[in-house]
């Protein structure tokens, strides 16, 4: 079966479903689980990769800038990174679907 085939949203999927592709996770947008974000306010931040450390999954990338932000496609807005930040400068915020 051709990938496609598979593309389903978390509210499609069954109770109990198989893993036709172990070994695939990285493919998925876990991002889309999310009901809330972390935002970086770059005034506040001083690079310190604090948010980087702290992340369970690791979804802390390090920008063109140098700032570390979340990779959207993968943070599922658990706000660990937030709660870390000794200054302040990231805020979860409610995700509009």
């Amino acid at each position: 079966m051709a990938k496609k085939d598979f593309e389903l949203t978390w509210k499609e999927i069954p109770v109990g479903s198989i893993v036709h592709e172990p070994g695939n996770a990285s493919e998925y947008q876990t991002g889309d689980w999310r009901s809330q974000m972390p935002v970086l306010d770059k005034a506040k931040c001083v690079k310190c990769g604090i948010c980087y450390r702290f992340c369970p999954e690791p979804c802390i990338v390090k920008d063109d800038e140098g700032y570390y932000v979340a990779d959207l496609f993968y943070c599922k807005g658990c706000g660990i990174c937030a709660y870390e930040c000794p200054k302040d400068a990231i805020t979860i915020v409610k995700e509009e679907h």
